[in-house]
């Protein structure tokens, strides 16, 4: 557990007795949070709602408007809202967040004693090179999270090196993979982390494989994912902690069923919830 899931987790302990809404709130202002906790945490707040209509479609929106790019949010929120039964539908996209098999698809994968390139400290990919020893991760400090991961993988006994983002260039043209966490994914590319849209075309450029992890429940049907790029169309991209990465630019997606080529598309998580597109997206 990365130290941001911990602190949320610690958090966690304490919300009994809290109101339902005001665990939502609190979702809504949380930052620096991995996407699963976050997600996880929002779905058992939403199903203590008892399944109002109203009130799950504005906590719904509300916290979409705080975490405008995180998939897994949208995806539960959708199927939430469609679902016979909200607070089952909740409780069922926990559980499956919690036993996201992507990590272990991403290890397994990787091919032996090969350089790895990852941006900041994505959540599952990051669990995932616990688990091979053969391997050099190069990890290119974006957000100044480089650093956290860094230090923690060479605990476990991987090789790292941690690169500045001066060194993008060079870290992903020399790396045999580019690995690329999405935030969210879709028919046209993914959203990801700032510096992975560089990252990616040096490695296409250069070569080197580029590889696109989906974790469970970030893959959206073509309206909800253009809903989320529309949040990076300001008038100073640059200045987002997330950008857009084309679907040409990646060479496999690797998903909780497995690796597959990005011709073959993405089956979605969720369905199109119109109540989601009606509040400025």
């Amino acid at each position: 557990m990365g130290v941001r899931s911990l602190a949320y987790w610690v958090h966690g302990q304490y919300r009994q007795g809290v109101h339902p809404i005001e665990r939502l709130r609190y979702v809504a202002r949380a930052g620096g949070v991995d996407q699963g906790s976050l997600t996880r945490e929002a779905a058992d707040a939403l199903a203590s709602l008892g399944g109002d209509p109203a009130e799950l479609v504005m906590s719904c929106r509300r916290m979409l408007a705080r975490h405008p790019t995180a998939g897994a949010l949208w995806a539960m929120s959708a199927r939430v809202l469609l679902a016979a039964d909200p607070m089952s539908a909740a409780w069922e996209i926990a559980r499956e967040l919690e036993d996201d098999p992507t990590g272990g698809t991403l290890a397994a994968a990787l091919p032996e004693d090969a350089v790895i390139t990852l941006l900041g400290w994505p959540d599952v990919a990051a669990d995932a090179l616990h688990r091979r020893g053969d391997i050099e991760v190069r990890v290119l400090d974006a957000y100044g999270e480089g650093g956290g991961l860094a230090r923690r993988l060479q605990q476990g006994g991987t090789a790292v090196v941690e690169v500045p983002l001066t060194g993008l260039g060079a870290a992903c043209a020399g790396a045999d993979v580019v690995v690329i966490e999405a935030a969210a994914a879709g028919p046209t590319g993914l959203v990801a982390a700032g510096g992975s849209l560089a990252a990616a075309a040096v490695g296409a450029t250069a070569g080197a494989q580029v590889w696109a992890a989906i974790p469970r429940g970030r893959s959206l049907p073509g309206q909800l994912f253009e809903a989320v790029k529309a949040q990076l169309d300001m008038d100073a991209p640059w200045e987002q902690e997330e950008e857009f990465v084309p679907l040409e630019l990646v060479g496999t997606w690797v998903t909780p069923s497995g690796l597959r080529p990005p011709s073959q598309g993405l089956e979605p998580d969720c369905e199109v919830a119109h109540e989601l597109l009606r509040f400025g997206y």
